[in-house]
């Protein structure tokens, strides 16, 4: 589990073909590795990774064809956002994340509005139902708070210091993000499901 509380940015150097997926070799910048082992989990752009071999400040991971296919930013050098997994005594600043994308969003507007930037996005219409005003929203594993939502698409306000840490700072219209939506409404959903099937009843 993780909090989409980015703890560094790091760049993806390599991206060697896999017989099914690709090997990563990550600069993990400013990231503490003191306490990570092989088979820990690392977030990168909201996807949740093993680390599977390190030499410095350079981890590798394995990336499935399957994540690739549902996931954008892990399959060429670029710079990403990372995140440790979370230990059960750490602060949860900001909401609980799996690290599994639900789906991948567009960019509709990324614009400074006085001090702050405003981010609009358009999600996949499966993706849209699950997504509420002033409700919690991954966005390549930054955790943050919808300002409004109107049919597929929703508002975010980044303040200065999301924007500055983050890889958000790249983001422009048309730009493909992973979109992680609250764990809490997978549940409400399928609660509500069970209940209109009538299974509670009989079972």
């Amino acid at each position: 589990m993780f909090s989409g509380i980015v703890a560094a940015t790091g760049r993806i150097l390599d991206v060697a073909p896999l017989e099914d997926g690709v090997r990563l070799t990550v600069d993990v910048g400013a990231l503490g590795l003191d306490d990570v082992q092989l088979g820990d989990s690392i977030a990168h752009n909201g996807v949740c990774l093993t680390v599977i071999a390190r030499e410095g400040n350079r981890v590798q991971f394995d990336v499935s064809r399957e994540t690739l296919n549902c996931t954008v930013g892990l399959d060429a050098p670029g710079e990403v956002n990372l995140e440790k997994a979370l230990r059960l005594a750490d602060r949860l600043g900001g909401h609980l994340v799996t690290g599994h994308v639900d789906g991948i969003g567009e960019v509709v507007k990324f614009a400074p509005i006085g001090e702050s930037h405003e981010l609009v996005i358009r999600a996949p219409a499966a993706l849209a139902g699950y997504i509420a005003r002033k409700g919690s929203i991954t966005v390549d594993g930054v955790s943050l708070t919808v300002n409004w939502v109107k049919g597929r698409d929703f508002s975010i306000n980044l303040i200065p210091h999301t924007v500055q840490v983050t890889t958000l700072k790249r983001l422009a219209p048309g730009a493909r993000v992973n979109l992680e939506i609250d764990l809490i409404a997978r549940y409400v959903e399928r609660m509500q499901a069970w209940r209109e099937s009538g299974e509670e009843a009989t079972s």
